[in-house]
């Protein structure tokens, strides 16, 4: 039971995060935190996402969440610089496993993967997400590509990156923040 009530401990932990902080815009997005963090577990849930690639897509982004407890660095007027290492730390410290801190830790450079290795991701790209690029380190080099593609992940980790990108529509119905929550309780007791 201890084990239980800690690892609801730690979803209602998170959950005040979204609740705290979800409802700020999505650093120049048309939709909220929460709404895209949401919005994009929907999409691994519609293409039939396992458990843990669901909550790597919906926790993908909770780094801008955590801005506001510690100290970080402003990507300008589009989020936090590194929200992608501090969020898969925080994760790593409440019990997620490596496959989920992947998909959180590596979006960015899955996003500069793309640019470099796929010709027509570049235009999908929001013009916030196209000012984020340029402080992330812009496209891959060949060389970082070609390791990137070899990381044990990469396959979930793009997965999670074109969802990104399909997560800001502004008029989805949304699952509410219960069900996510619920999803963290029990794969956290299963693990």
């Amino acid at each position: 039971m201890i084990h239980s009530d800690k690892n609801q401990q730690i979803a209602a932990g998170i959950m005040q995060l979204f609740k705290q902080h979800g409802a700020a815009d999505y650093d120049g997005e048309p939709v909220t935190q929460s709404s895209h963090m949401i919005q994009c577990a929907m999409q691994a849930l519609a293409e039939g996402g396992d458990m843990e690639l669901v909550l790597g897509a919906f926790l993908h982004d909770i780094g801008h969440l955590l801005k506001h407890e510690q100290p970080t660095e402003a990507m300008g007027d589009y989020g936090v610089v590194n929200h992608e290492g501090i969020g898969a730390a925080y994760l790593k410290q409440h019990g997620f496993s490596d496959r989920i801190c992947a998909m959180v830790d590596m979006h960015v450079q899955a996003k500069r993967y793309l640019v470099a290795t796929d010709p027509g991701y570049r235009a999908k790209l929001s013009p916030a997400s196209l000012q984020t690029l340029e402080w992330q380190g812009g496209p891959m080099s060949d060389t970082e590509a070609a390791a990137f593609s070899r990381h044990p992940f990469f396959e979930d980790i793009i997965k999670v990156r074109r969802w990104d990108e399909l997560a800001k529509s502004t008029d989805t119905v949304l699952l509410p923040l219960s069900h996510f929550e619920k999803m963290m309780v029990d794969y956290l007791n299963d693990n």
